[in-house]
Formats: structure tokens, C-alpha cells, sequence
């Protein structure tokens, strides 16, 4: 038993490196204060959008909560439909990452409401209706899933039914 095979070299060319090997590495996305500010106007947005619908429709006692419903799968709609056609228009890099981050990230990070659907959720528990409980959190979450799938199935089709084959 020798020494174990050397591994195929591939025919992909390393990443290139900085002219300067002591210049310091690009700043993660997370840490750029432009990606940050787009986070944040996304965020004023979509958090504005979540009051005005939680205000127009509001829970009521044991009812099922429609505001944060619609708005949890609507955003997952959305999410899906832009995710997928920035997929299609080409990597992750200039505009395509700015209206990721300012849209997937600010507005529908801040519109969906993952913690008034869990505190909605103990509310109809604690309250008396552990059945429309039960019901709210496995819709909500099925639904969510088949809004992502909707968003990405739409929109794949209406990019290829506008301009042929995409990228």
C-alpha cells in the first residue's frame, strides 16, 4: 500500500491575486457600508409596508391573522420571482447584488415577519384555538414554500416568454 494517488490537476486557472500581496482583501458584502445603507432603505420600505397592512388588517382575538398571512406570502412570492430573475440575468455582482441587497434582503427582510407569525401563532394557542393555531403555523409555512416556488416558476417563464432562452 504506497502513498495514495496524486490528485488530476483541473483545468481551472487559480483565482488571480491582488497586484499588491499586501493590499488587504475586498471588505465582505456585510461590512460595506453602501450594501448596509441599501439594507437599510429596503429595510424603512418594507417595514412601512408591514405596518400599514398590519394596520388596515388587524388580528382580532381568535381569528386567523390575514395580515401577516398575506404579507408573509406575498414576501415569499416576491423573494422567489426576484432571486429568480436575478439568477437569470447573470452572477451575483454590480447591479444584480445591489437590488438583491436592497430588495431580498432590506425590503422583504423587513416586510415578511417571522417573529409576529410565532407570537400570532402562541396568541391563538394561549387563547383558545390550538387548532387554528396548528392550521395558521403548517398553512403558513407549506404556503410559503409553494409562494417561493410560484415566485421562481412565473418568473422563469415570463424572462424565457420575453426574450427567448435566458443566461
Amino acid at each position: 500500500m504506497g502513498a495514495p494517488p496524486h490528485p488530476e490537476p483541473t483545468s481551472n486557472p487559480p483565482a488571480p491575486r491582488p497586484v499588491d500581496p499586501d493590499s488587504p482583501a475586498p471588505r465582505p458584502l456585510h461590512l460595506q457600508p453602501g450594501a448596509l445603507a441599501l439594507v437599510f432603505l429596503g429595510g424603512i420600505a418594507g417595514t412601512g409596508m408591514r405596518y400599514l397592512l398590519e394596520e388596515l388588517f388587524p388580528a382580532h382575538g381568535t381569528g386567523w391573522p390575514w395580515a401577516t398571512f398575506g404579507i408573509n406570502l406575498s414576501g415569499s412570492f416576491v423573494l422567489g420571482a426576484l432571486l429568480e430573475v436575478l439568477a437569470l440575468a447573470g452572477p451575483d455582482e454590480g447591479w444584480r447584488r445591489r437590488v438583491r441587497v436592497l430588495v431580498g434582503t432590506g425590503f422583504c427582510g423587513s416586510y415578511t415577519t417571522y417573529s409576529s407569525f410565532a407570537l400570532e401563532t402562541a396568541q391563538l394557542g394561549h387563547h383558545g384555538a390550538p387548532g387554528t393555531a396548528i392550521a395558521y403555523a403548517a398553512v403558513s409555512v407549506v404556503g410559503g414554500i409553494l409562494c417561493v416556488w410560484a415566485g421562481i416558476a412565473l418568473a422563469g417563464a415570463a424572462l424565457r416568454g420575453l426574450g427567448g432562452e435566458v443566461a
